[in-house]
């Protein structure tokens, strides 16, 4: 289960191993990786929450504080991990190709509106409904490799399809009102995940390039005055807003450090652990679930457990390879 499937409100990366070398984890190696995998999950959390914590500045401008303050730490993260020939190669590409830069802001587009919605729903009474979507993100993706790609759906993806589907038509029929940020998130990423694929950038200096393309609208949120009493409001506004980058930064490497150490069966497993920690700050910041809703919530809870057991059947099937004595 690639971590493409995954629901992960940053682009997927991937592994930077060959298939050989991926099956080559030392068991210090895959703890660490966990580690990091779980301190990533929990930093996400913690920064769903953080906006709260700024709520007086609204969802657009703490948005444009986490491109600004994240966008220079990705690259010099690429620069350091000697992978700035990603950016090198993207950017002859498009100097080569020019109309590839409508793909590409295309591609910006579509992730900023991610971005702003995970810092936007939390303080605006949606922290469930977007948890709802990343829950259902693994299955949109599993339908998009298929229906785009050709890529084999198994027996048990199909029936957490078919189960995650009785809970979409549940809410779009009987719920009180539709949760529209879950499709948001549920349809949109399918379509960010299939365009980097299309352009070829999906590596880490393409996520580079949708942050980079997206700093003038960040800057523009930033520079917009604060509303009337916000800074009132904030109690310690510098270190808030310093804090939301350390969380965003920090929480990008430990999750990109997890991605080179853990097989990618495990690393994909891992990442149902973020949107469970969102339910509980949803349910923390005094989210409930409606009565119609639970079994919306409880078919799509039960697809993403047949995934995680397809996951872990995978995983107990493979067998490392017998290394020269």
């Amino acid at each position: 289960m690639a971590r493409a499937f995954m629901p992960l409100h940053v682009p997927c990366v991937l592994p930077a191993r060959t298939p050989a070398s991926m099956s080559l984890h030392t068991p210090a190696e895959t703890r660490s990786g966990v580690a990091y995998s779980l301190v990533a999950s929990l930093l996400f959390a913690l920064l769903y929450y953080h906006a709260t914590v700024l709520a007086p500045l609204g969802g657009a401008a703490i948005y444009g504080w986490r491109i600004v303050l994240t966008a220079p730490f990705l690259g010099v993260f690429i620069l350091l991990s000697r992978r700035g020939g990603e950016i090198v190669g993207l950017w002859q590409r498009l100097r080569e190709r020019p109309l590839l830069w409508l793909g590409m802001l295309l591609s910006s587009g579509l992730l900023g509106v991610q971005l702003w919605l995970f810092m936007w729903a939390p303080i605006n009474g949606h922290a469930l409904d977007v948890s709802l979507g990343y829950f259902l993100l693994p299955l949109t993706l599993v339908l998009t490799g298929r229906l785009c790609f050709g890529e084999r759906i198994t027996r048990w993806q199909l029936l957490a399809c078919g189960l995650a589907a009785v809970g979409v038509a549940n809410e779009l029929l009987f719920a009180p009102q539709v949760s529209w940020p879950a499709f948001v998130v549920a349809l949109g990423y399918p379509c960010y995940f299939a365009l980097r694929r299309v352009l070829g950038s999906n590596h880490l200096g393409g996520m580079w390039f949708d942050m980079a393309l997206s700093l003038p609208v960040g800057l523009w949120f930033v520079a917009t005055p604060w509303p009337a009493g916000a800074a009132e409001a904030l109690r310690f506004p510098l270190f808030g807003i310093l804090a939301l980058g350390v969380l965003s930064a920090v929480a990008l490497a430990c999750m990109i450090q997890a991605s080179h150490r853990l097989k990618l069966g495990l690393f994909g497993l891992l990442s149902y652990v973020e949107p469970a920690l969102l339910v509980l700050v949803a349910l923390w910041l005094g989210e409930r679930i409606a009565p119609s809703q639970w079994l919306t919530y409880g078919s799509i809870w039960a697809a993403i457990l047949l995934l995680a057991a397809e996951g872990v059947a995978s995983l107990r099937r493979v067998r490392p390879l017998d290394l020269p004595a």
